[in-house]
């Protein structure tokens, strides 16, 4: 029988780490659990690992990503002592066709195990704008397929009216609508024929397209895969010199990032956005300001979280003085940072209040948000004791609730059950637990 040999590597990043091996364990679990894994490894689990004895191979991108997180810097497989599985090649596809790959993973049922396995990655690396722009290689000519102004029209429509599903009914449905129509249709035109100027607003187009798609997946909490695409996003409005988009994606990935509690991560992203667009107009620089504030204030960065939400302020008025522009950061959307701001400070009750004016001034186009923000809110209420004001808030997001798709509403949902079970005795609360029960998937209320 061969005895294993210690792992050596493992065990230097382990000290490195500064953690207990129960601690290596929970860390390792958590990210299994976000990932829709859920793992349950103990010591004696880590103790084998640093003995030499190989963790299962879907197991090793949770240890590398878990050991990233401590680290702040990507950790490869090398680093730790793991082997490169045999399967895995070396080759880089180019934009389209890793475009292709992915949006078929997403779309067929017979992959969707890698949908499901796809992990969030705070060491991803992110190009910078230089990294990107113009640099997509030209297409070449000579293609049967030659496209025009039309076609990049209908993929901005279409990409439109994708969006309006979304903001109405939820990710869940009109994801695999984006990527089917980007495999199919859009991955096609970026490899057609076409002058210069259609060839860069085309792959304009298919960017946007790229960034909301990644905004669906997390919406859906397939937050591995959202990374994916809005990876191609950045790709993409790069290769066009879409500044907007560039900076719009970099937006989302630190408010992906702040939602799931990365506070640093979403600072590094927030802060990349907001220096790639100097140029920015007030509205602009509103939103990125906004999601500035946020993320300083998960980081405990009390003067400068409070500092970007004043420029986010100010910027709004100067842009609402200038022009309403329906769809695009507003009011609401900044009432909202307010409150996110407020509550990472420890302001529990100015942040029910700034979530309140939110709720006031959203479109009612927006029920998706809607639905997601006046839980968030009824939460916050239940917090500082108002539990009947919270069944209120929280009946209200059941008004719309059935109508929509969303794995971040099915959360807050099931946030709902569990708060308002032990009240049960109060009849407003039973009320609302028991509609709750009768309009919620049998899957949240285990």
């Amino acid at each position: 029988m061969r005895t294993l040999e210690s792992n050596t590597a493992l065990e230097r990043l382990y000290r490195e780490s500064g953690w207990t091996m129960r601690q290596f364990a929970q860390e390792v679990n958590r990210i299994g659990t976000e990932r829709g894994t859920p793992l349950k490894y103990q010591q004696p689990s880590v103790s084998q690992w640093l003995k030499g004895q190989l963790p299962k191979e879907s197991v090793r991108p949770l240890i590398l990503e878990a050991f990233a997180r401590r680290l702040l810097r990507p950790v490869t497989r090398a680093e730790a002592g793991f082997p490169t599985p045999s399967k895995e090649s070396n080759a880089y596809p180019d934009t389209v066709e890793g475009l292709i790959d992915l949006g078929r993973h997403d779309v067929d049922p017979s992959r969707r195990s890698f949908v499901g396995a796809s992990l969030f990655s705070v060491a991803l690396t992110i190009p910078n704008w230089p990294d990107v722009a113009g640099r997509m290689e030209a297409v070449q000519t000579g293609r049967t397929q030659r496209i025009g102004m039309h076609e990049v029209e209908m993929v901005i429509a279409m990409t439109e009216k994708v969006s309006e599903l979304d903001d109405q009914f939820g990710g869940r449905n009109a994801r695999p609508m984006a990527a089917a129509f980007l495999v199919n249709t859009v991955a096609p035109y970026l490899k057609a024929d076409a002058p210069e100027e259609v060839r860069k607003a085309m792959m304009s187009a298919a960017s946007d397209l790229c960034y909301l798609t990644g905004y669906m997946a997390v919406d859906e909490g397939i937050h591995g895969l959202a990374q994916q695409y809005y990876l191609k996003a950045l790709e993409l409005a790069g290769a066009s010199e879409d500044h907007l988009t560039y900076c719009t994606t970099l937006r989302g990935m630190s408010v992906q990032a702040v939602d799931l509690g990365h506070g640093k991560a979403a600072m590094r992203l927030a802060d990349a956005a907001a220096a790639a667009s100097p140029q920015a107009g007030p509205r602009m620089r509103a939103f990125l300001a906004g999601q500035q504030a946020h993320a300083a204030a998960q980081i405990g960065d009390r003067s400068n979280s409070l500092m970007y939400l004043r420029e986010a302020e100010v910027a709004m008025d100067k842009a609402e003085s200038q022009q309403k522009i329906f769809g695009s950061y507003d009011p609401a959307a900044l009432n909202y940072h307010t409150s996110q701001v407020r509550y990472e400070l420890g302001d529990v009750v100015g942040a029910v209040e700034a979530m309140q004016q939110s709720d006031k001034l959203r479109y009612d186009i927006y029920r998706r948000t809607r639905v997601k923000e006046r839980a968030i809110l009824a939460e916050r209420q239940f917090a500082v004791g108002h539990l009947e004001a919270a069944c209120a808030t929280w009946s209200s997001a059941l008004d719309d609730y059935p109508l929509i798709q969303s794995g971040r509403a099915d959360q807050r949902m099931r946030n709902l059950l569990q708060l308002a079970k032990p009240h049960l005795k109060n009849h407003v609360a039973r009320d609302v637990y028991e509609r709750a029960r009768l309009i919620t998937p049998k899957t949240l209320r285990a």
